[in-house]
Parts: structure tokens; C-alpha cells; sequence
């Protein structure tokens, strides 16, 4: 059963979220703790799983990988053996960002990065020469109005 978060813990998040170099004395003080129960909090969420990973979030574009790409996928079959085999080959390819399981027509749907179209038209190539599928759609991103990582947790 997931972890039960109380009003501090969503705090703590909801800042954690907005900026994880935060020190732990900016966040205890914005939360009302000392640091010590700060840390510790932060640390359970942590060993619970509900904080995941710290990680940096980059500017595609200043990396060269501009392009975003929303690839929609037709299994070919529904087995387990494709399945694992779509998987692996899928979460290999440096590109793919995301890999989700759809409910309607659309069986996976793949968030992509590239740098311009030669290198979406190379992507391609290996995805569908690795796997069969019974469909690929391929959707591009004109603009993006707004991205976030951040969950809204109503503080």
C-alpha cells in the first residue's frame, strides 16, 4: 500500500520539485521543521520510493536534440515474448525517453529526442527493423508550450 503523505511531506516535495538544491536548512525553515527532522523526511521519502531520483533537467535544445517525437505503436501480436522483446529493444535506444502502455488503438506510445529529421529517419529505421509492428504513427512537435516533472500535491 503506497505511503500515506501528510501536509509537511507534500511541502517538502512540492519545494523539492521547484528546485532539489535546495538545502535542507532553506527547506526546513520554509516547512516549519528543524533540520535534522528535515533530512529525515527527506531521506524516508527517498528509502519509500516516493522520491524516485535527483536528477538535472536539461534544455533539449542547448543539446543539440530539439525534435520531440510522440511515436504511437500497433503491436504486432499482444504475446509476452514481444512484449519483452519490444521493451528491450525500445528502453535501449538512447532516444527514447518514455515508454508508455496505451488503452484504445494506440498499444505503446514512445517520447523520443532527436536532433533533426536524418536523425528521427535513423531512429526509425532501427526500431522497426528490430520489432515487428503492425503500426507506427509518428507525431511531431511543433511547440512546446509548457513541460513540467512536477506532480501538483495540493499544498
Amino acid at each position: 500500500m503506497p505511503r500515506k503523505l501528510d501536509t509537511i511531506d507534500r511541502r517538502i516535495l512540492a519545494l523539492l520539485q521547484e528546485d532539489a538544491t535546495q538545502s535542507v536548512a532553506a527547506i526546513a525553515s520554509a516547512v516549519g521543521l528543524s533540520q535534522t527532522p528535515c533530512w529525515r523526511r527527506i531521506q524516508k521519502l527517498r528509502e519509500d520510493g516516493v522520491i524516485e531520483r535527483t536528477v538535472a533537467i536539461l534544455s533539449p535544445e542547448a543539446v543539440g536534440l530539439g525534435l520531440s517525437v510522440f511515436v504511437e505503436i500497433q503491436a504486432k501480436d499482444h504475446s509476452a515474448g514481444w512484449l519483452a522483446d519490444f521493451a528491450q529493444t525500445a528502453g535501449a535506444m538512447p532516444e527514447v525517453l518514455d515508454i508508455f502502455r496505451m488503452a484504445g488503438e494506440t498499444d505503446y506510445l514512445l517520447r523520443v529526442a532527436v536532433s533533426d529529421m536524418a536523425h528521427f529517419d535513423d531512429f526509425y529505421r532501427r526500431l522497426v527493423a528490430a520489432v515487428p509492428m503492425r503500426n507506427v504513427t509518428s507525431r511531431f512537435v511543433m511547440e512546446r508550450v509548457k513541460s513540467s516533472t512536477a506532480y501538483p500535491l495540493d499544498v
